[in-house]
């Protein structure tokens, strides 16, 4: 297409003034910039995330029930040898795993232990017989009255009590009882009015992966709150008979002993009273123990000062899966018998050695522990169905429980002396990888030696074990143990149950059927 010059000269001059035009925009743009008005910005980075649930309103209203409890006692001079044994730990047994255990494990260092900032607790040098400080933990009010709870732990060498409240108020307290296998006390203060006070939650009803909050007094610090779930249920530490522990994996230190855990709606499902630290801190591994536990034992010591407990008189030993298939049994549940004590309430109902307890009033028992538990939670005196699984079928026999006693008695045979093996001919068992001979009483066959390489030495059998029977029946010759042995296979049990001695006291160990 062909432009006139007159037209293109016109459009070129109109082109021009378009951008002499933007120019001078620009320029004013410019002006208004030196002249200090802000340019518009866009908005700042805002997220609208679902919100998290708040835990003040849980810890706004619990925290005026939950106390520091100061520990004082009056500390005998003692000579100071030069000695670094200075950690409270004297009197244990000359046991590194069991020191290891009370310094690391359980306590949280709160006797003698580090407080935050300032030197350890020491006990040299105390001799003007004044209290002196040997512990601080944490507590809490179960009535408006003034009863506490805390761990024995933090309280067992004390003479004197104080406990701070959440505003800072100290009011002293005396000690109504402790529970040294549960690790539980009951303090009580007197005056200071109406205290707030917290209840025990239902722990049956608690889940792994419930959030949980924990108030205690870490370090001396003063109240401090931490939070997190619950990790698992029915943890056994090896702590007690009656372990049963929450774990939870809030943040939980020295100090923190005898402190409540917190459900969302404010009632303790367990006191803090232990945790596991290789590092001495929190490594998010604490244990609680359950709220049911605490309950019934915080009633007895509020009423009576002390906690009675049912006693069945058995010694007894898990259950593993050899044993239950050479009792035929369906499953490893229960609890077997190794000895039942002399004069004991078990005996005198007619348990023996060899029974498995497997229900109690009814109730499954699932393992030793928690036969423990289910019979320590009956009064002395009471009347219990006891069922027991003997000669392939279930019995039950009532039992009127005992007092435990202060310390548990270990059984002992008959005749009261260790065996020995005698200088008599030895017979071997070839199929269980065994040598023994006749004891000198006549009852029973003494091991002299164990194939190394046998099933009877993987199960820990030893020259000097003394075999007493096998699946209930007694063995005083190789001819019983090949006829128990032999009724065995007929009745298409893989495997016998044959009962040792040892050291004056019992055990049951399964072989293998016909396998050396």
């Amino acid at each position: 297409m062909n432009i006139a010059p007159n037209s293109y000269s016109s459009t070129r001059k109109r082109l021009m003034a378009a951008v002499a035009s933007l120019a001078v925009v620009g320029a004013v743009g410019a002006g208004v910039l030196a002249t200090g008005t802000a340019p518009v910005l866009a908005d700042a980075v805002r997220v609208e995330a679902p919100q998290v649930p708040s835990f003040a309103d849980v810890v706004e209203h619990v925290s005026p029930a939950v106390v520091s409890v100061k520990v004082k006692a009056k500390i005998q001079p003692t000579a100071d040898d030069g000695s670094d044994n200075q950690d409270g730990f004297d009197n244990l047994p000359d046991n590194p795993q069991l020191r290891r255990f009370f310094k690391e494990f359980r306590g949280f260092g709160d006797q003698g232990g580090q407080q935050f900032g300032m030197r350890p607790f020491n006990h040299r040098n105390h001799g003007n017989g004044e209290p002196r400080p040997v512990a601080q933990g944490s507590g809490f009010f179960i009535s408006e009255d003034g009863y506490l709870v805390t761990n024995n732990h933090v309280v067992s060498e004390g003479s004197d009590f104080t406990v701070v409240t959440n505003d800072g108020k100290e009011l002293d307290a005396k000690l109504i009882g402790t529970d040294p296998r549960t690790d539980l006390a009951v303090l009580k203060v007197d005056g200071g009015g109406k205290f707030t006070y917290v209840d025990f939650a239902d722990d049956s009803k608690i889940r792994i992966g419930d959030w949980v909050v924990a108030v205690g007094n870490p370090f001396g610090l003063g109240g401090t709150v931490t939070a997190g779930i619950v990790s698992a249920r029915g943890r056994d530490i090896g702590a007690g008979p009656y372990d049963d522990f929450i774990q939870i994996d809030a943040s939980v230190n020295r100090g923190n002993s005898g402190g409540p855990t917190f459900n969302l709606n404010g009632q303790v499902i367990g006191i803090n009273t232990a945790i596991f630290s290789p590092s001495g801190g929190s490594v998010g591994i604490a244990f609680d123990i359950p709220a049911s536990t605490a309950k019934q034992v915080v009633e007895d010591l509020m009423k009576n000062g002390s906690v009675q407990r049912g006693w069945l008189g058995v010694e007894i030993q898990p259950v593993t899966s050899d044993i239950a298939e050479s009792l035929g049994l369906k499953s490893d549940k229960g609890a077997l018998v190794s000895s039942a004590q002399d004069a004991g309430p078990g005996k005198k109902a007619g348990i023996v050695a060899g029974d498995v307890i497997t229900q109690v009033d009814g109730k499954d028992v699932a393992s030793p522990k928690e036969l423990a538990r289910m019979i320590g939670a009956y009064a002395p005196g009471k009347s219990v169905d006891v069922t027991v699984w003997r000669n392939g079928k279930d019995e039950t026999v009532k039992v009127d429980l005992g007092t435990l006693p202060s310390s548990e008695k270990q059984a002992s045979n008959e005749d009261g002396s260790k065996q020995s093996a005698p200088a008599a001919k030895a017979d071997t068992l070839a199929d269980l990888g065994l040598t023994v001979t006749k004891s000198e009483n006549g009852k029973g066959l003494v091991v002299t030696d164990v194939d190394p390489d046998s099933d009877a030495a993987d199960r820990g059998i030893q020259p000097g074990d003394v075999i007493t029977s096998i699946n209930s029946a007694e063995v005083n010759t190789t001819d019983d143990v090949s006829k128990a042995m032999t009724d065995a296979a007929k009745a298409g049990r893989k495997a016998v149950l044959m009962q040792i001695t040892r050291d004056d006291s019992n055990r049951f160990v399964a072989l293998p059927v016909g396998k050396g």
